[in-house]
């Protein structure tokens, strides 16, 4: 058991971004990997040009890997933003136009987890019509998750490094997701469980899985402290994986780490090169 026993993908989001977007699924592949996964890279966007996502496709398909995940728009990520669609205006409104290309970009790509991010709090908003708004929009993303036969994810982040975010613990993530699949009866709402962020919450981990793992549809690591690669921090990762896969979770391991001072290419030494590549 461990780390060869798992599925990863590389966030090109967060690795490899020394790169311009469109070279960096092939550094994945020449790394050895077979998966990739992505925020949304148009971060002043939700509606890029039909070139722009043309020549993203391309870039994935020639380097023969396998996109696995996608962020729906979420504003300046990374940056001061959180995403989107629970903010009032104008960021609503980009969240809901960026909707269907997101789904149509996923589709293309045999990519079927989306995931979108709650937005935070904003100062002089009433928290509770944020939600009723957040609520509207995850169940237009819900749906056009299942026009194409995806999963929605709903993702708790940290405290320390997201303070205005309101879904900073598991229970709080998954009960919007309970929501969304009360609300649109379709069931594809899950849960992503990123072990960084729980772990900077200070979460029981063991526990976290063994409550939720079933109810998760998707897994994104990186150490702790520092956000580093496996073996940089504390976090027992690979026992962590080993219950994920106990309580019946067989998904993707997203790799969400930063590289450190050094290429991203020598970011996994932690991981054998016969390992890398999804089985």
């Amino acid at each position: 058991m461990g780390f060869a026993d798992q599925r990863f993908n590389v966030n090109l989001s967060i690795l490899f971004t020394e790169l311009p977007l469109l070279e960096r699924p092939a550094a994945a592949a020449a790394a050895g990997f077979t998966a990739v996964e992505l925020w949304w890279p148009w971060i002043d966007t939700p509606t890029p040009a039909q070139s722009e996502l043309d020549d993203l496709r391309k870039a994935i398909e020639d380097a023969g890997v396998q996109l696995t995940g996608l962020n729906f728009y979420a504003g300046q990520l990374p940056g001061p933003d959180r995403g989107a669609l629970s903010v009032p205006g104008e960021e609503s409104e980009r969240f809901r136009a960026n909707i269907d290309v997101a789904a149509d970009l996923a589709a293309s790509l045999g990519c079927a987890a989306l995931n979108a991010l709650y937005g935070n709090r904003i100062e002089g908003v009433d928290p509770a019509e944020q939600d009723a708004l957040a609520l509207e929009n995850l169940v237009l993303a819900a749906r056009a998750a299942s026009r194409i036969g995806a999963t929605l994810l709903i993702e708790a982040l940290n405290r320390p490094e997201s303070p205005r975010y309101p879904l900073v613990s598991a229970p709080a993530a998954v009960g919007v997701v309970d929501r969304v699949n009360e609300a649109t009866g379709l069931g594809n709402a899950a849960f992503l469980m990123d072990l960084y962020h729980l772990s900077m919450n200070g979460e029981d981990l063991p526990s976290v899985i063994e409550r939720y793992g079933a109810r998760t549809g998707h897994v994104q690591i990186a150490d702790n402290p520092g956000r580093g690669a496996p073996g940089t921090g504390s976090l027992p990762l690979a026992d962590l994986l080993d219950l994920l896969g106990k309580s019946g979770y067989d998904g993707w391991v997203g790799l969400e780490y930063k590289p450190g001072d050094r290429p991203s290419a020598e970011a996994f030494d932690w991981l054998p090169v016969r390992a890398r590549a999804a089985r």
